[in-house]
């Protein structure tokens, strides 16, 4: 009996979404047996890198999320399973057009409506993180009310800002005829161009309090780091991430002259002054490699292709009728591919990570050439391993699908040859 387009489709949907998921459990499968044949001490060059305590508590911690982290999945699987084929989506759909009709406002409401249910699937996950693993390892430092607090904010931004940006993209289809993809590829190209402009000014400040960094040696340093370097930045800031978590991290925010330094107040408490300018050195190294405009560029091209694909499949009746849906509905469209885009674009993470890494190698040679030592920036990824319990030796295949930056132990063997092996185009 042969089988038509929708049933092939539904098919091989349950495919992709059965092999995701059994993939990413037999990574974390293959990555903590790994650890654990390493629990007593790291292997090869990541010997000696932290203490030996620090160590078996690395390995600890990396097990503890590894369980979580298959738990979770095997969750956002089922769920995923059950909003494409349980026939729920279609009657929603239903219920919703036949109260309100079909207007881009109603379509767009009826994508946030679904898009906030299955992420409530994830908040209990996201809870045991914060307030057991992470409590359970001393990383846990916020409240629940504030945590409380971090959610609905971020609903609240998410309603301004994203059920806007539904409603237009909704309307250019109907509207703007067979080349509505392009004129959306470039709203939302703009879209994210004006938030980066607007995240350092008036969204970040609304999670997280900013204070500039005081006068002082370490401000004279970093400022001085930027002009030698050529690296505009309209201020030195300090944020006071110790509120959510004892992790530490460092940034930039924005573009030009609006452009921000902005460092976590554990990462002043972890590093000493020349620890700190070596870790900003690093990520000055991004800017100057233009690895940041690289990386705009890149995802503005899959952005391109994305909303190709996505007019393409909204021109499918299969594409539809496969999951319960008639045929010729745009808002179908954008549901169905946003849930099945994870799920194809998961093999691919491969090669972007290696392209990642490669951005990583470069900056840590930046920064050794710009300090004239790499001492600096190797006890700098070295206190950092250790304070946040990094995993030194994962396992090279669950590297490559989940780590961005290469390992410590590589990165340190990189700046002692004195050179970041490859080069990127």
């Amino acid at each position: 009996m042969s089988l038509d387009a929708a049933q092939c489709c539904r098919y091989v949907a349950a495919g992709l979404i059965t092999a995701h998921a059994l993939a990413d459990f037999a990574l974390e499968q293959i990555n903590r047996r790994h650890a654990m044949r390493h629990a007593a001490a790291a292997p090869g060059d990541a010997q000696g890198l932290i203490s030996p305590a620090a160590y078996r508590t690395s390995v600890a911690y990396t097990l503890a999320k590894s369980r979580v982290n298959q738990g979770a999945g095997l969750c956002a699987t089922v769920m995923l399973l059950l909003a494409l084929y349980s026939g729920l989506l279609p009657w929603f759909y239903a219920e919703i057009a036949a109260r309100w009709g079909t207007s881009v406002w109603v379509m767009a409401g009826f994508l946030f409506a679904v898009g906030l249910a299955l992420a409530l699937t994830g908040l209990p996950w996201d809870w045991y993180v914060q307030f057991h693993l992470e409590a359970r390892f001393g990383f846990n430092t916020t409240t629940s009310s504030l945590w409380w607090t971090d959610r609905g904010k971020g609903l609240l931004l998410s309603a301004l800002l994203g059920y806007p940006l539904l409603v237009l993209l909704l309307w250019l289809g109907d509207r703007v005829g067979s080349a509505w993809w392009l004129w959306a590829w470039a709203a939302v190209v703009v879209f994210e161009l004006v938030l980066a402009f607007l995240a350092p000014a008036v969204i970040l400040p609304w999670f997280n309090k900013l204070t500039p960094l005081p006068a002082g040696a370490l401000r004279d340093r970093l400022v001085s780091l930027a002009r030698r370097t050529g690296f505009r930045a309209h201020s030195i800031q300090i944020m006071d991430g110790s509120k959510r978590s004892r992790h530490s991290n460092a940034f930039f925010a924005g573009f030009g002259r609006f452009r921000k330094i902005v460092l976590f107040d554990t990462l002043i408490q972890q590093l000493t002054e020349s620890e700190l300018e070596a870790v900003l050195a690093h990520e000055i190294g991004h800017y100057r490699r233009r690895h940041v405009a690289k990386m705009m560029a890149v995802s503005t091209l899959g952005l391109l292709a994305g909303f190709w694909l996505l007019a393409w499949l909204a021109q499918q009746s299969w594409f539809h009728q496969a999951f319960g849906f008639a045929a010729g509905q745009l808002a179908v469209s954008f549901l169905l591919f946003g849930l099945l885009a994870g799920t194809a674009s998961f093999w691919l993470s491969p090669l972007f990570n290696r392209w990642l890494r490669r951005h990583e190698y470069q900056a840590d040679a930046f920064a050794a050439a710009t300090m004239g030592e790499p001492e600096s920036l190797s006890a700098a990824l070295r206190k950092l391993s250790e304070s946040n319990l990094s995993n030194l030796a994962p396992h090279p295949l669950y590297s490559g699908f989940h780590y961005s930056h290469p390992t410590v132990s590589e990165r340190i063997r990189a700046l002692q040859r004195g050179a970041a092996p490859g080069r990127s185009s």
